[in-house]
């Protein structure tokens, strides 16, 4: 048996009055936003009985009179359950390009080859099932996938419109829910897809609204005090040490598993080889004085804190994204012909064609 729950609320929304613009299966546009989701989210597991009893009533039935009076009747089981999430875009376009820088965030920025955070569940190297975050292409169209076991959550750009994250539970034990489609089972896979998708969201525009203000920036990349009136050494912008160790914490297993000695020196020497034992103690001290680790009690684990991922993300973004490539496209060394094509190095000639102009006037040529 197969229900569209989105064909269900429009059905709904008709027979309340709500006026509203399809978006194949989901709602670019209504007259009544509140009332909409109220109607979403009273789709129940009763519902769905309701819908099962009706054509039973209608199909072929296997049990007799005498088979029902004896108590045998059909039990529902949860096969497949999707939940989305549709997020519509005033300005299209703007959507698409933030779509797909973010799908650039995912796969490159601590290059996360674990999900679990996404779906908050622990997986160590005995967990059975598949774990990946893949990008899927059809024609012009990219998709960011992310499984976990039987389970997936989907995201893509919809219509050119509105941006969807799909959250699909092929098997409820993944999530230590049962089967049979009861209203606590119901409730419960139905907060499953919601969490993920939350979680997904939230995560990608934690990483676009990550710059920080001016005292914090100079807290961290200056020496400073913490609460506790403790040396905060700095951890200044640009550093090799610094930006290997930040760029190792935006790996998105630590928002779950949290950071240890071992898991963080492991991703820091792979980016910084010859990093010692006694470096990562060190920089462990740091981090925590300066509001990036929480100890875990009654472990030697360290949990990141929000802002401390925050600051992780902006330093390793800018450096990786602004720094880098604006430093080499002012070489002077630059090419004419590769110049003329970088409207920073343009504009950056420019500025200094009319600096030496200006102290020549002044007479203050050697």
């Amino acid at each position: 048996m197969c229900l569209n729950g989105h064909e269900w609320a429009k059905r709904q929304a008709e027979q309340a009055g709500i006026g509203y613009q399809a978006l194949d299966n989901g709602f670019r546009a209504c007259s009544d936003a509140q009332a909409l989701a109220a109607i979403c989210a009273r789709l129940s597991a009763r519902d769905v009985w309701a819908f099962f009893r009706r054509w039973e009533r209608i199909l072929p039935n296997p049990f007799s009179s005498e088979d029902r009076e004896r108590g045998y009747r059909y039990q529902l089981a949860v096969r497949q359950l999707e939940l989305s999430d549709t997020r519509v875009f005033d300005r299209p376009q703007a959507g698409r390009d933030w779509f797909e820088q973010t799908i650039r965030d995912q796969l490159t920025l601590g290059r996360p080859e674990q999900v679990a955070i996404v779906f908050a569940r622990r997986v160590i190297s005995t967990t059975p099932g598949r774990f990946q975050t893949r990008v899927l292409h059809r024609g012009d169209q990219a998709a960011l996938q992310v499984d976990y076991k039987h389970s997936k959550v989907k995201q893509y750009f919809k219509e050119g419109r509105a941006l969807r994250t799909e959250t699909t539970v092929n098997d409820s034990y993944d999530f230590g829910v049962g089967r049979l489609l009861t209203e606590a089972n119901w409730q419960a896979l139905r907060q499953v897809g919601h969490d993920v998708n939350e979680r997904l969201l939230d995560a990608q525009l934690a990483a676009c609204a990550c710059a920080p203000d001016a005292s914090t920036l100079e807290r961290v990349v200056l020496p400073s005090r913490d609460q506790q009136g403790q040396p905060a050494p700095a951890l200044r912008f640009g550093d090799p040490r610094v930006q290997a160790l930040l760029a190792s914490l935006c790996c998105f297993s630590h928002l779950l598993d949290g950071v240890s000695n071992a898991s963080l020196r492991t991703l820091v020497a792979t980016r910084l080889p010859g990093y010692t034992p006694r470096q990562i103690t060190y920089d462990l001290r740091r981090l925590r004085r300066n509001g990036f680790l929480v100890r875990i009690e009654r472990s030697n684990r360290y949990r990141l804190t929000a802002e401390g991922r925050r600051l992780a993300v902006f330093f390793t973004k800018t450096y990786a994204r602004v720094l880098t490539p604006s430093l080499t496209e002012l070489d002077p060394a630059l090419p004419a012909e590769i110049t003329a094509r970088s409207p920073l190095a343009r504009s950056w000639r420019s500025y200094e064609h009319a600096l030496n102009a200006c102290i020549r006037d002044a007479a203050l040529a050697t």
